[in-house]
Order: C-alpha cells, then sequence, then structure tokens
C-alpha cells in the first residue's frame, strides 16, 4: 500500500488556523487588547520539497503547548477591558467574558474555511485518483504503527489549539473543552471519510482509533484538571546508517532533505508523553518545570511492513530482511519550558513554541536487544 502524502491535509490545517488569526488578528486590534493566539497543525509527512523549509518554519510557530500563551494574557493598564479575572491553576489563564460575536466569528470562520479547504482538497488530490464505494483498510501493521502515533500527535495539538480559541471566546468551561477537544478527531475522521471513497486508500480505523485517544488525551485532563499536566511531545535525530543502500532507501522512501527527513523518517521520530511533576505533587521541592518523560520510536523500518521494497512491475530492488524491525522505549527526564517563569513576553512565547519538542536528555533505552543508557537523547 502506498502512503498518502499529507500535503493538503497540512495545508489544510495551516489554512484554516491562519484564517482565524487573521480574524482575531483584526478583533484584537479593535479591541486593543494583546492577545497570543497560536495555530494549529497536523504532524506532516509529505510536503513538496521547494516549500518544506517555509511549511517547517511554520510548523515551527505551532505551538502544541498554549500555557505560554495562556501566561502572556497580563494586565492591561492601559486598556482595562483586558482586566478579567484569572483562573487559578498553575499556568495563569485567562478568563474571558462571554462575547457572542466571538462566538459567531470562530464558528463561522471554522465552517466557511474547513468547508472551503475540503473543496480544494477533494479537487486537488482525491480528484486525481480513481473514486470507489466507502470502504475501509487495515494499515494497522505498517510501520510499527509510529504513524499511528503521529496521528494522535496532530489530533491533540489541533484540538488544543481549537480550545484556547473557543476560550477567548468566554463560553462555559465544558462548552470550551468539548467544543476544542473533539475538533482534531473531527478534522482528522473527515479527512479520513474521504480516503474511503478513494480506491487507492481506504478508512482506516486505526487512523480514526489514534485521532480519538490524541483529542481524549487533552480532553480527560482539561475536565479533570483544567491543564495539560501531561504533555504530547517530539523529538527527532536524522539517521545515518553508514551502509550505502541503507542510505539510498531511505532517500526513496523518507526523502534527502532534513525536513523531509524530520516529517517522514520513522527510524528518527520519538514521541514523548511528558509529565510535569509539580502538577501532581505541589508540595515538591523539585524544580517547577521538572517533568519525567516516557517515550517510543522503533528502529529498522525500511518498508511499511516488511524491508522489501519493489518497482511498478512488481520486481524487488531491495530487500534487507536480514534487519530486525523493532519498537524502542525511553525513559528521561525533560523540562516543561511553559513553567519557567519570565515576565518577558517574548521570551515566554519562544519557550512555549520550543515546548513542542522534549528537552534533549540523558535516556534510558529498553528493547529487545537489551537495556542501554543514551548519553544525550534527541
Amino acid at each position: 500500500m502506498i502512503e498518502k502524502p499529507n500535503i493538503f491535509i497540512e495545508l489544510l490545517i495551516i489554512i484554516k488556523s491562519l484564517t482565524i488569526e487573521l480574524i482575531m488578528t483584526n478583533i484584537r486590534s479593535l479591541l486593543k487588547c494583546n492577545l497570543n493566539l497560536s495555530i494549529n497543525f497536523n504532524c506532516a509527512m509529505r510536503i513538496g520539497i521547494k516549500k518544506k523549509y517555509f511549511y517547517l518554519f511554520v510548523l515551527i510557530l505551532i505551538s502544541m503547548n498554549t500555557n505560554a500563551q495562556d501566561d502572556s494574557v497580563v494586565i492591561n493598564k492601559r486598556f482595562p477591558v483586558c482586566n478579567y479575572p484569572m483562573l487559578k491553576t498553575d499556568s495563569i489563564l485567562q478568563k474571558y467574558p462571554y462575547n457572542k460575536k466571538r462566538v459567531i466569528g470562530v464558528a463561522a470562520t471554522n465552517v466557511v474555511a474547513y468547508s472551503g479547504i475540503m473543496v480544494a482538497l477533494n479537487a486537488a488530490w482525491y480528484k486525481g485518483y480513481p473514486r470507489s464505494g466507502f470502504h475501509s483498510f487495515n494499515d494497522n501493521k505498517e510501520w510499527l504503527q509510529i504513524d499511528k502515533i503521529g496521528h494522535a500527535l496532530g489530533a491533540y495539538a489541533e484540538s488544543k489549539t481549537s480550545m484556547e480559541v473557543w476560550r477567548w471566546t468566554g463560553i462555559s468551561r465544558k462548552k470550551r473543552i468539548l467544543l476544542g477537544g473533539l475538533s482534531g478527531a473531527a478534522y482528522q475522521t473527515i479527512i479520513e471519510t474521504l480516503d474511503g471513497f478513494s480506491a487507492e486508500w481506504g478508512w482506516s480505523w486505526g487512523d480514526f482509533g489514534a485521532n480519538i485517544v490524541g483529542s481524549g488525551i487533552l480532553t480527560a485532563q482539561e475536565l479533570a484538571w483544567d491543564e495539560q499536566r501531561i504533555q504530547f511531545k517530539f523529538s527527532f535525530n536524522r539517521k545515518n546508517y553508514g551502509d550505502a543502500t541503507l542510505n539510498n532507501r531511505s532517500n526513496e522512501i523518507f526523502g534527502k532533505s532534513d525536513p523531509e527527513r524530520f516529517f517522514k523518517d520513522y527510524n528518527g521520530q520519538t514521541y514523548w508523553l511528558s509529565a510535569n511533576v509539580h502538577s501532581f505533587f505541589p508540595k515538591t521541592k523539585l524544580p517547577r518545570w521538572f517533568s519525567v518523560a516516557v517515550g517510543t520510536g522503533a528502529e529498522g523500518l525500511f518498508g511499511a511492513n516488511e524491508n522489501i521494497g519493489k518497482d511498478k512491475l512488481g520486481n524487488i530492488t531491495f530487500n534487507r530482511t536480514d534487519i530486525k524491525r523493532y519498537r524502542q522505549w525511553y525513559l528521561a527526564p525533560d523540562i516543561d519550558l511553559s513553567k519557567i517563569k519570565t515576565n518577558k513576553k517574548g521570551v515566554r512565547m519562544f519557550l512555549s513554541i520550543l515546548n513542542i519538542f522534549k528537552f534533549p536528555m540523558p535516556s534510558i533505552e529498553f528493547s529487545k536487544n537489551g537495556t542501554k543508557l543514551n548519553w544525550l537523547h534527541f
């Protein structure tokens, strides 16, 4: 099964978010309120080489952690309209009064922008492939499920950003959490449905389940704690295999450029759940930023299901079934950059952006090859 490029999916998310951001910027200007709203993204998998550096830049600007964004909404002495009571949580969250115009604006922008982009996606991508009746296919064994974790991460990010935008409208806590929290899974389900009508792919129950899990991680924490005590994070280390055959195969299926490898090379990706210790144990003497992270990755992946490559005629062009495909598990300390106190708004936002990445630290690795210590894990 050919892995479907996600360039249009990423454009869909980015354009929709930029549209919302534009509207919010105009409203902020009218209200003279200094707010920082992040845009959302879905973990990119296929982007054209010439445009990749631009989208990588966009991705870096997308914070999957909006705690610092929340912290940056401070009392503005010159414009009392911004002075609203604060929620008492570990991170300073702005509690906005209900604003009907903002609700209508956010809702309308979501519906119009997303609908328009879905039409464009259908015309630009799916139109080039044969259509079929709705069907599903099972890709749960591909890539040792690392791609499924990427789906969960994308849904988590979209849900989190959407929730923070709904917070800005002043709707009730539960409505904000449910509307924002379910949005990531909802957006991805629509795309999954289009896949179901494409003869090239199909509805994937594994992808659908991963999307639900990603949104669920955010929603459950918000309902229980009103904050994200456990952050979903990502790290990457580009592989050089020291073997011309493996390097050429990697260039073929993952791409040659650094951005392509960043998005597509499952051998170099690690996904983390990073728990902030102070959030669970407020009386601890450990620094507020100290976290403990559990990560997972994979090694030896040079094909979706097996390390065999074939050309369009079915002839085998690559065969390295001798290479073991296996999962890796990690335990490592981490730094929650959103917990670092600073009065500098720019620094706070910069730390929030960086918090989407697991901070490089030593890690203990567990796999079928045994246990080992990585002195510095990227």
